[in-house]
């Protein structure tokens, strides 16, 4: 069995309902943009010198041009398979750092569907994001760090 992660700690003072809910919705709308193959869209929720690493992953894609490549990569290889993947987030915790940054915690599930198939889990990981405000006002992901629950 693997070992823990860096397991959140429960708190009395968990993030504001507000922020909960908006971070919920960043992480819909999110998941939804990749899964649909807008991967510049998707990107474009990254910082600038946003960091995606994924311990299934050779090295971590670090900008959000190289992280945009990656994803369109891996999507048109989806697409030469017949396969559609669908992100599930859950079990998200969410805390706000003094500073306005946002650590947020949770499981993502990814589900294959082979065109004209059956649904199937996978993947199931940990994915811990360090969340900014852009100069809008809306939330971008500064560091996405996912962990496979099947790789050691």
């Amino acid at each position: 069995m693997p070992s823990p992660l860096s397991a959140p700690t429960v708190t009395a003072h968990p993030a504001g309902t507000a922020l909960y809910a908006e971070v919920q919705h960043f992480y819909a709308c999110q998941m939804q943009l990749l899964d649909a193959r807008a991967c510049t869209e998707w990107a474009a929720t990254f910082t600038e010198d946003g960091v995606f690493d994924a311990n299934g992953l050779p090295a971590p894609a670090k900008g959000r041009a190289t992280i945009e490549a990656a994803a369109r990569a891996a999507q048109d290889r989806l697409a030469e398979e017949g396969l559609v993947h669908r992100h599930w987030l859950g079990m998200v915790t969410v805390d706000e750092a003094d500073d306005g940054t946002v650590r947020a915690r949770s499981y993502a599930l990814v589900i294959q569907v082979p065109l004209g198939g059956t649904p199937a889990l996978h993947r199931s990981t940990v994915c811990e994001d360090t969340l900014v405000r852009a100069d809008d006002g809306s939330l971008l992901v500064r560091d996405r760090r996912v962990t496979r629950d099947d790789l050691a």
